[in-house]
């Protein structure tokens, strides 16, 4: 996996700001993963809005994921489809993924993790870790240990989500995670560069 950085979009905490300005920012920083959710969106705005990260993602060499809209992300040469809970399943994915997609599982357990990895997964993203408010609806925060017991449950990469920060970072790679999924702590930041940038040093120097 040649990602470290996993940017989760969510458009109503970019203090105003339009989310494709933000994102812009954060690739000029150094992301390089970028998975669209916006779960609510209608499918004319999504693809539009998709086609704006296409774009952004491909001037600079970074990969962007689609949130469960399969058709979405083969019309645009996704680079990969991130499967949530309330999405096809992994191995129906799979089956429509374009030759060398990638797909990532959300999963909240070490049971859906490896049933993840055996239906095709090529990285997990488990959570959450801590506490954080767009996390609550799937359950208090399951701590350091239920993350490295995912880790050692499978062999795919693992990333960490829910409450991660930059002074959290050398805690979940202790783990054997590969990397960290972040929303709030980039996108509601008063300056997204800056706090990709702090990312992007804590994991390189942990």
């Amino acid at each position: 996996m040649d990602f470290r950085l996993y940017l989760v979009t969510d458009r109503r905490q970019t203090r105003r700001r339009p989310l494709t300005e933000v994102v812009d920012e954060c690739l000029s920083a150094g992301l390089r993963a970028v998975q669209l959710r916006e779960k609510d969106l209608p499918d004319t705005e999504f693809t539009a809005l998709a086609r704006s990260l296409r774009e952004a993602t491909r001037r600079v060499g970074a990969r962007l994921f689609i949130n469960g809209r399969w058709e979405v992300a083969l019309a645009l040469g996704a680079d990969g489809l991130q499967r949530g809970q309330d999405s096809l399943p992994t191995l129906v994915l799979r089956s429509k993924a374009a030759p060398g997609m990638l797909i990532g599982a959300s999963v909240h357990s070490v049971d859906e993790a490896r049933a993840a990895e055996r239906d095709g997964a090529n990285f997990i993203v488990f959570g959450p870790v801590y506490d954080t408010p767009s996390k609550r609806p799937y359950g208090p925060p399951q701590g350091i240990d239920a993350l490295a017991s995912v880790v050692k449950a499978v062999s795919v990469p693992v990333f960490a989500i829910g409450g991660i920060i930059p002074d959290r970072v050398a805690a979940v790679l202790a783990t054997g995670a590969h990397g960290v999924a972040v929303i709030s702590a980039i996108l509601a930041a008063e300056r997204p560069s800056e706090s990709t940038k702090q990312f992007i040093e804590a994991l390189g120097s942990a």
